[in-house]
């Protein structure tokens, strides 16, 4: 090199390579986005991939050949695409990471290789590229952060006691029911651990259940009365433990085969009943019910864990006895029963998208003490309150309780949240008393075994729109009165306040209009129900709203968005084209229901942002794609909840893509967050903070984990509980973290890694004058968080 050289870190012919390879990249992505720009014009959307195509596969070819000119161009897009992304989605932080981040890295290497472009002064040059991009990321950044702090909208106020607060309704240094106590508010009335001790939590005690089924998860709430928890693992073996040092004291399995496994392996809990005439002491006196698989309701001893003879035959009913062929997986208790005046009822889960004629989702009641057969609700003989006579069998194909129920001791009421009519997707074959009770909270008159009154969240539902939380009775200000209610939380994301004693609605419920087209428009109402007093819906879907990682799979997804019909959270479905289901049946509140803090007068809940991609196919679409039901001798099931349906014996069967993944890299097409957590007050439905609730760290493109701790909101199942120290705790989440949360503010406090996804509700307890949470980690086969056998318990340093 001559000594009169100009200044360069790079000449061109040492950055004649990494030009030509910056160059093809470039072009690549410029054709990438000009055929699916192009298609994305046609189809109606977005006409700005197609010219920033042709605008990066010129600047491609130019820096390719070495000229300058290619840089200017590139410069001038990246500019312009700012100035697109701010107009189509202002200052929102995630809808700004897939516009903007990849053309950013892309602007750093084209101004890294200027002095190859130009020798004479690219180095100078470069400096102040950088220098620019550095201001420019700064700034940007900055107000990006600014608009979306989070901030607290209206800080909850200290515990006001104006509800009628019912110490009997708590859970305190027990917690006796699924829900925490009676009336289900997941509530502990206790303060030893508070918000400024909190961060001294430590691992109490571990118990390790031993037992991993496959499709693998637990979801498990254990019960504590007296000096002992109870509880049971996925596979339904039963289990006593010391409440002070986790020491097993006796456990029963009721050796469930692993072909009674539906979608996940699942137990959230067990029932305690004291008889009351029995004598203490004596065998079977104080008892333990769990509801299994293979669906059996067994009664054992809560002293010793040995069956109660006197119940049923040795100690077992089985819910499947005058239900006709039951293929195994089909017919499952995945949740705890409910027990008033003396009653286990329980409900059950059918396996969704399988048979249309799948077996009944008959409701039963059996006698706590002998196990005999107090009634069977089967809403398609309203004449019937028993068993069917030989010969027959309870209806099939009729909607099941599949979570889990909450009784008024007082009314003699259980409160029925219902699901859909098997072929959840299609209504045309159901019959009046389905559509009257499907997705229906019913409450049901536990002395007659009939249906009091029903309440309906969705018209026909034909999106899988079940009643998926456990209600929570509460006691409701009315005009100067207390009126004894019901909160009642949807996968819509709505939630509505009843009068328990009359399901007349509380609060004000509009109507929005709805689809009427699709398959069977014949069958889709004109509008459907929304409650105005409170819901976690966002906004409506729109193409701008699509996500991704770059412009490239962004692009895709609003392709994907303008094929599909999407007409609002009620599109009908669609054979031959894909529809939009937003939320999707994961969406709102699940099975993890709310919390509820009476003295504040403040409901927590925890919910999901998450959308469905679907599509129904024909009977031959199905088959030739191998989409068989359980139990078909033609081939391996493959559908279910986890992908397509076949819907045997209903016209079509349905392809859902939950969670609306995108094809290749796996990240949703549905920009964050996924999931939140909320406080609203219970009066008056008013939002006191919502943030997003879940981190990045598990998350990442083609599987892989980001190991990032950003806030994105991941999707949740399992729900909080609520403590009179002012601290939500919740697990839930995809990123295997449990959670202390203000309930002033919403600030997490404190915070730990589990060994195994906490695909479960915690549960809070005092023993020997120690507060004690305790939150089951296993994980969750359908949620993909890695599997576990751990029930934790943690609590404050012990005092010497």
């Amino acid at each position: 090199m001559s000594a009169f050289s100009p200044p360069s870190l790079f000449s061109k012919v040492e950055a004649r390579w990494p030009l030509k390879v910056l160059g093809v990249i470039l072009a690549i992505i410029g054709v990438i986005l000009i055929i699916g720009g192009a298609q994305l014009v046609f189809l109606g959307g977005s006409a700005y991939y197609l010219l920033a195509g042709l605008a990066l596969a010129a600047s491609g070819g130019l820096i390719f050949t070495g000229r300058m000119l290619g840089a200017w161009l590139y410069i001038a897009t990246f500019i312009l695409t700012v100035l697109w992304a701010l107009v189509e989605s202002g200052l929102n932080g995630w809808a700004l990471v897939p516009r903007i981040v990849a053309p950013l890295v892309l602007l750093l290497f084209v101004i890294g290789l200027w002095p190859a472009l130009d020798p004479l002064d690219g180095r100078k040059r470069r400096l102040q590229g950088f220098a620019g991009i550095g201001v420019f990321v700064l700034v940007l950044g900055l107000a990006v952060a600014v608009a979306n702090r989070s901030g607290v909208l209206s800080p909850v106020p200290d515990a006001k006691n104006t509800l009628a607060f019912d110490t009997a309704a708590a859970a305190g240094t027990e917690w006796p029911t699924y829900g925490g106590g009676p009336s289900a508010q997941r509530y502990a009335d206790l303060n030893q651990i508070n918000t400024a001790n909190v961060k001294d939590l430590k691992v109490a005690w571990t118990y390790r259940t031993g037992n991993q089924p496959k499709k693998w998860g637990a979801e498990t709430t254990p019960l504590k009365i007296g000096d002992t928890l109870y509880g049971c693992t996925g596979m339904n073996e039963m289990y006593a433990l010391d409440a002070a040092t986790g020491k097993k004291r006796w456990s029963f399995d009721p050796k469930v085969p692993d072909s009674a496994i539906p979608y996940t392996a699942a137990c959230r809990g067990v029932a305690y009943y004291n008889v009351p005439a029995a004598m203490p002491g004596t065998p079977c006196a104080e008892r333990i019910f769990e509801g299994t698989l293979d669906g059996r309701v067994i009664a054992v001893d809560a002293r010793t864990g040995l069956a109660c003879s006197g119940f049923g035959t040795g100690g077992q009913v089985k819910i499947t006895d005058g239900m006709g062929r039951v293929i195994p997986s089909m017919v499952a208790i995945t949740a705890a029963p409910t027990i008033v005046h003396g009653i286990v009822i329980t409900g059950h889960q059918v396996q969704d998208g399988q048979y249309k004629w799948a077996p009944s989702g008959v409701i039963h009641g059996y006698d706590a003490v002998t196990g005999q057969l107090r009634f069977a609700w089967d809403m398609m003989r309203p004449d019937r309150t028993g068993a069917p006579p030989p010969g027959e069998t309870y209806t099939r194909g009729t909607p099941n309780m599949w979570t889990t129920a909450t009784a008024d001791e007082q009314l003699g009421q259980v409160y029925l949240p219902m699901g859909n009519s098997a072929a959840d997707y299609l209504s045309g074959q159901r019959r009046p008393a389905e559509k009257m009770y499907s997705s229906g909270l019913v409450a049901l008159n536990v002395d007659t075994g009939k249906p009091a009154w029903v309440f309906h969240t969705a018209i026909n539902d034909v999106w899988d729109y079940d009643q998926g939380s456990q209600v929570s009775l509460v006691n409701f200000p009315v005009n100067g009165q207390m009126v004894p209610a019901i909160l009642l939380p949807t996968k819509q994301g709505d939630f509505y306040v009843l009068d328990r004693r009359t399901g007349k609605p509380l609060t004000e419920v509009g109507q929005m209009k709805a689809d009427v087209g699709g398959v069977e428009p014949q069958e889709r109402s004109p509008v459907q129900p929304y409650s105005k007093y409170q819901n976690v819906r966002e906004k409506d879907m729109t193409e701008a709203s699509m996500w991704g990682m770059s412009p490239i799979d962004q692009m895709i997804c609003r392709i994907q968005f303008r094929k599909a019909s999407y007409k609002g959270m009620y599109t009908a479905p669609t054979l031959g084209r894909p529809y939009i289901q937003y939320p999707g049946y994961n969406g709102g509140s699940d099975w993890g229901s709310v919390a509820v803090d009476p003295r504040r007068g403040v409901v927590v809940a925890n919910y999901n942002l998450t959308p469905n991609y679907d599509q129904l196919l024909t009977r031959k679409q199905a088959d030739d794609r191998g989409i068989y039901a359980v139990g078909d001798p033609r081939g391996t099931h493959k559908g279910g909840a986890e992908g397509a349906g076949p819907q045997e014996g209903a016209p079509f069967a349905i392809n859902v893509n939950a969670g609306w993944l995108m094809p290749v890299t796996g990240m949703l097409c549905k920009q964050p967050p996924y999931g939140g957590i909320r406080a609203f007050d219970l009066t008056t439905g008013k939002t006191l903070w919502d943030h997003a609730i879940g981190d990045a760290r598990r998350n990442g493109p083609f599987g892989l984990p980001s190991l990032l701790p950003i806030p994105i909101g991941t999707p949740n199942n399992g729900g909080p509980a609520v403590t009179a120290g002012g601290l939500i705790f919740i697990a839930a989440t995809t990123d295997n973290q449990f959670r202390a949360i203000d309930i002033r503010t919403g600030k997490t406090l404190w915070q730990v890694t589990l060994p195994a996804g906490g695909q479960a509700n915690p549960m809070i307890y005092e023993q020997n004058g120690r507060q004690y949470v305790v939150i089951m980690a296993g994980g969750h086969h359908f949620m993909k968080t890695p599997e576990g056998d751990y029930l934790i318990a943690y609590a404050l340093p012990e005092r010497k």
